[in-house]
């Protein structure tokens, strides 16, 4: 409960009638200034130059408090603060000779700071800067390094590059704090947070729009009061915990034959995801799509009949989309007729290149051209048969862009992976497929969680590097529960495969097993599939992977459960160890996580290694495998290939080691 008291000129804010901050005339809460930002994409990488001009503090004038709406009056404008919930709700009015803030709140030495959209090398971010700003995770200049420094032989896997050389698929301005609070603001504009200061936490916006403070008594509250606000994801199909998606390129036949030699190791199938359903080009960097949204019927002739005799059997098929238009195709010679392409500043239609081809993207502040494409996706798609696809991009709107309803580009940017969500949401909802249908985004915002239907962790490298590989994965995921998003994957072995840079069978295997302990199985052959290990490799990893899907089977009970909590509460099904241990490495541990309450799953994310160092929060585990109890504390356990740590609360309230105990 949240409530205010006003003396002597000084508002205290009290939760559950204790004072967690106060605000003086004498406090430095707002400091206001003018600026502009310079921006270069490249592949969907930013470079941002900032320009600001003369900063000032904003003196406090008047506090007032009416109605229980506390009011902070400035020279140039004020504050509104509304208490809405546990949360409280602040609205500036006014400051019209600025047009950009900086709030100023105080923060403890040892604070902790996690969130703001999806961070695949940090998770604490105390004595970090960051900007929330979507681009394109994987750096084509950091990744042609890599190529050369792995051509030289200089494999390290253990390179982490500073934080502001790293950017996100998904970012988002929002996160909890160690304290038990949480800060989210409604502005789409790049904003920047400052954790450096022992004692402030500094967050620059770069306009004008309201936030929010909120607070709980636990952690799992407060993502419920969160999400509240944000929103939260639906239930999930059932049939995404009947084992694993299939990731399979090339052809009806070749889709087939993969499948079956599955189903005779036994694998458990619950669906196989053709990227390619609507065609493939093979470029310079690997085979990619055409991005053209109709069924190839020369590439995959018969599929209607298939995916009705592979449902028979309980098998989805999945496909792929994006809010591009391939420029050969059909589909793109209709949309630039009609004007439903985003547009350059000469009024032709922007070509952006995310790779080596140019496309053009739909503009979905078009409602002409919002309802074409949602229509092509009900008709080509859903009606087609398909149960579900990737829902790719959303980071690349270019901020010289000119959009049909007049916003800035550079203030809808972060926003459009949000709108690109939304029509695929509204997808569903039109043809009652809530719920029976699944699509998975990379991309996201602020908006992301109230209508993506799960994320997944993006174009990862297939190796065991911290920065891009398997182990980013984990903070990845974490990251995410902490803004407020709660289900989360990633491709099985990683996807970006090009020249030296290969899946082998260790890391494919070590990311099979993190992903039969995860809330979803789905596999991706990668950019260049000739070159990568697959599932089907040999008898060997058919055996590997197909036990992996039968653990993930096994888990479904529990991975229903924790998806019903997530689709009620808002708390992810992958949580930090804090959540529920008041332990200082708890704070900081970005290597494990729990798989809701019960499960502590510590990925191998180092080649070589057979054994392997984990850190039990203070209760009592069973180890899987060995059925060994231990306590709290840091151990050497036995980690073979097929044998990942992974532990279960002793007193879990579902008997999870009798769900595994046939696969065990």
């Amino acid at each position: 409960m949240i409530s205010f008291e006003y003396n002597n000129d000084v508002l205290d804010i009290l939760v559950d009638n204790k004072k967690v901050f106060y605000i003086s005339k004498d406090s430095e809460l707002l400091y206001l200034f003018n600026g502009k930002n310079k921006y270069k994409m490249f592949h969907g990488s930013f470079k941002i130059k900032q320009i600001n001009q003369l900063r000032n503090l904003a003196k406090i004038r008047q506090i007032s408090l009416k109605d229980n709406v506390a009011k902070i009056k400035f020279d140039d404008g004020s504050f509104k603060i509304h208490i809405e919930g546990n949360a409280l709700h602040l609205v500036p009015k006014g400051f019209s000779n600025y047009n950009r803030m900086e709030i100023k709140i105080p923060s403890k030495s040892d604070e902790g700071f996690y969130g703001l959209g999806e961070n695949f090398t940090e998770f604490n971010f105390k004595g970090k800067k960051l900007n929330v700003w979507v681009a394109e995770h994987i750096n084509v200049g950091q990744t042609i390094k890599k190529i050369i420094a792995n051509a030289f032989g200089f494999r390290n896997t253990k390179v982490k590059q500073p934080l502001s050389n790293y950017e996100t698929y998904y970012a988002q301005p929002t996160f909890i704090s160690s304290e038990k609070y949480f800060f989210h603001s409604e502005s789409t504009a790049r904003t920047e947070f400052d954790f450096r200061n022992r004692k402030s936490t500094i967050i620059k916006i770069d306009n004008f729009a309201p936030f929010y403070f909120g607070f709980g008594k636990t952690y799992e509250e407060l993502l419920t009061n969160l999400t509240n606000i944000i929103g939260r994801q639906p239930l999930l199909p059932d049939w995404v915990y009947d084992g694993q998606i299939l990731g399979i390129q090339g052809g009806t036949k070749v889709m087939m034959d993969k499948y079956q030699k599955v189903k005779e190791h036994n694998g458990k199938v619950n669906g196989i995801w053709i990227q390619d359903w609507e065609g493939r080009r093979v470029t310079a960097v690997g085979k990619q799509l055409y991005w053209n949204w109709e069924w190839d019927e020369k590439l995959y002739p018969d599929l209607p009949n298939k995916i009705k005799e592979l449902n028979k059997e309980g098998v989805k098929v999945l496909g792929y989309c994006n809010p591009f238009l391939a420029l050969e195709k059909p589909l793109y010679k209709y949309a630039t007729s009609k004007g439903y392409c985003v547009k350059d500043i000469h009024g032709k239609d922007y070509l952006v290149k995310s790779t080596t081809f140019p496309a053009a993207m739909v503009d979905l502040t078009n409602p002409e051209a919002y309802e074409w494409l949602k229509g092509i996706i009900k008709k080509n798609m859903i009606e087609f048969g398909l149960s579900g696809w990737m829902a790719d991009f959303g980071e690349y709107l270019p901020t010289d862009s000119v959009l049909f309803d007049g916003e800035s580009s550079e203030y809808i940017h972060n926003e459009w992976p949000v709108l690109w969500a939304k029509l695929n949401r509204e997808a569903l909802i039109e043809t009652n497929n809530v719920g029976k249908i699944l699509f998975f985004t990379r991309a996201g915002f602020s908006g992301t969680p109230r209508y993506s239907v799960m994320m997944w962790n993006g174009d990862n490298h297939p190796d065991f590097s911290i920065d891009y590989g398997l182990p980013s994965i984990i903070p990845a995921m974490l990251s995410l529960t902490c803004s407020g998003f709660g289900l989360s994957h990633s491709d099985i072995g990683g996807y970006t495969s090009v020249y030296n840079m290969r899946r082998d069978m260790e890391v494919y295997k070590r990311w099979f097993e993190m992903n039969a302990f995860s809330p979803l199985m789905r596999g991706h052959e990668g950019l260049n599939p000739d070159i990568n290990v697959q599932f089907d490799h040999d008898e060997d990893i058919l055996e590997f992977s197909s036990k992996m899907s039968r653990i993930h089977t096994c888990l479904k009970p529990y991975l229903k459960e924790l998806d019903a909590y997530n689709a009620n509460t808002g708390v992810g099904m992958v949580r930090p160890l804090f959540f529920y241990y008041n332990e200082e490495k708890a704070f900081n541990t970005s290597d494990e996580y729990l798989l809701g309450r019960d499960i502590l799953v510590c990925p191998v994310t180092r080649p070589k290694k057979t054994k392997w160092e984990v850190y039990l929060p203070e209760d009592e585990w069973i180890h899987i495998w060995s059925k060994k109890e231990y306590k709290g504390g840091k151990y050497v356990v036995d980690a073979p290939l097929g044998q990942i740590p992974v532990f279960v609360r002793k007193n879990a309230k579902m008997d999870i080691m009798k769900l595994l105990e046939e696969e065990l």
